[in-house]
């Protein structure tokens, strides 16, 4: 069974850093492109980070240059380090593990609030 559970959500003032965790179970993680997801209500699911098997990181636009994402093949996990936060990056964050069609799995989302 794969299972994909994201932790490190919660509260943060504005120019604040948190710090999200992915841990994975069920699958071969270092074949994996992993990615971080997230979803503002009334928005639609957009591409925050991504990692590929051979380590290669993407980011969107929004992020770059304050988001760092990472693996860590041994323990299974994808880590994003969030900087400098802003108001309008609250939103579900949610990581994924893609392989193909048939093997692209999701987390349960982690809530992130970024308010004074």
């Amino acid at each position: 069974q794969v299972q994909l559970v994201e932790s490190g959500g919660g509260l943060v003032q504005p120019g604040g850093s948190l710090r999200l965790s992915c841990a994975a179970s069920g699958i071969t993680f270092s074949a994996y492109t992993l990615g971080w997801y997230r979803q503002a209500p009334g928005n639609q699911r957009e591409l925050v980070a991504r990692v590929f098997s051979d380590g290669v990181t993407m980011y969107g636009d929004s992020v770059k240059g304050r988001f760092t994402i990472s693996r860590d093949n041994a323990k299974n996990t994808v880590d994003l380090q969030m900087s400098t936060l802003k108001p309008e990056d609250t939103a579900v964050y949610y990581c994924d593990a893609y392989l193909s069609n048939r093997q692209h799995y999701w987390g349960q989302g982690t809530q992130v609030t970024v308010s004074s």
